[in-house]
């Protein structure tokens, strides 16, 4: 195959990762491997999705046989470029991590010049896969899970990749029972210098990015794997909010609010000046442990759930930190989530 060549952003500001300033990415050029559509034959029942971005498409390779995800982007999916970018960021966060989805490149239409990018086809979503089970996850399997994820983001943000809209959706369960990352479509380089906009899905939206923080990092993947981590554990998203200030007002309502001590950050925010005096006084404290009680969760595994769902960022446990907890000491076999076919959403569900 043929192979274009880009050049990655420039060295980061010294904001963008503060808690990898041993890491700093240098500049350098990229190269993304490019096919053509016409080595692909599509499959039977091949849409695997399809939104206002695109769509992504199962096929197969003539030559290989290998099964594929091929994603096409919409008008509204930003065009070309973005595909182009997302092509180098999925390759930089793939390369030597197997628990991110694998970059096969780029494929050209040779009849309309279109670009479409090549994936491994990584299996049905951890969404889906919980929608079948029958009932809460053993705490040994959410640990299991919570190791692939937490060390596949160790290594995702090694690479100097923030994925910035982990979810269950975004969560791929293979037939190797391997789980995977995929859809890198809202994901940045720690080189792309700040102010980052609000990006992510609202119930797995750190609350750095719902306050507006120009700054954030690799945290906010942090804590929407703690989102993750108590949804495997309470079958739900645990902090579900209509808009931004809503889902603030959920995040705190579970795990109070900061005081100056424990966040003085978040007292210079629009949120905090505008909060009723009642809301202040009254959710002062977490009740975090009150959703997953020790029937649910161990006390070493709550440990790591409040870590990762903690307010203030520079508090948060990373990834890496959180893998080296006692909690992962004592991993077993896990039975992982069943992945078959699962029946359509609902209109709710779709929203998020």
């Amino acid at each position: 195959m043929a192979a274009a060549c880009v050049e990655a952003a420039p060295a980061p500001a010294a904001g963008v990762a503060r808690r990898h300033a041993a890491a700093q990415p240098a500049r350098k050029r990229m190269r993304v491997a490019m096919g053509t559509t016409e080595d692909y034959d599509y499959e039977d029942a091949c849409r695997l999705g399809e939104g206002a971005f695109g769509a992504v498409i199962r096929a197969r390779h003539r030559g290989t046989g290998r099964s594929v995800a091929m994603k096409y982007l919409g008008e509204d999916g930003g065009g070309q470029a973005e595909l182009l970018r997302e092509s180098l960021l999925l390759e930089a966060a793939s390369k030597g991590n197997p628990f991110v989805v694998a970059s096969r490149g780029l494929a050209r239409d040779p009849a309309t010049a279109d670009l479409c990018l090549v994936m491994d086809c990584g299996g049905a979503t951890l969404r889906d896969a919980l929608r079948r089970q029958p009932g809460p996850l053993p705490e040994s399997t959410v640990r299991a899970a919570m190791w692939q994820l937490l060390e596949g983001a160790k290594r995702m943000h090694a690479a100097h990749i923030v994925h910035r809209d982990i979810k269950p959706h975004n969560i791929l369960l293979g037939d190797d029972r391997v789980l995977r990352f995929c859809d890198f479509g809202l994901a940045v380089h720690m080189s792309e210098p700040p102010p980052y906009g609000q990006a992510g899905t609202l119930w797995y939206m750190a609350p750095e990015v719902l306050l507006g923080m120009p700054d954030y990092d690799a945290l906010v993947d942090a804590w929407s794997l703690g989102c993750v981590m108590a949804q495997l554990l309470g079958g739900e998203a645990p902090l579900q909010g209509a808009d931004e200030d809503d889902q603030l007002s959920a995040i705190f309502g579970v795990l109070g609010y900061p005081d100056d001590a424990a966040w003085p950050w978040f007292w210079s925010t629009r949120f905090a000046a505008e909060m009723p005096e009642m809301d202040k006084k009254r959710c002062k404290t977490s009740v975090l442990r009150c959703k997953y009680p020790e029937t649910k969760l161990s006390e070493e595994g709550f440990q790591v759930l409040s870590g990762l769902l903690t307010c203030n960022p520079n508090k948060r446990l990373t990834a890496a930190a959180a893998l080296k907890h006692p909690w992962f000491s004592r991993m077993d076999e896990p039975e992982l989530p069943n992945k078959e076919v699962v029946p359509p959403l609902t209109k709710r569900q779709r929203l998020r």
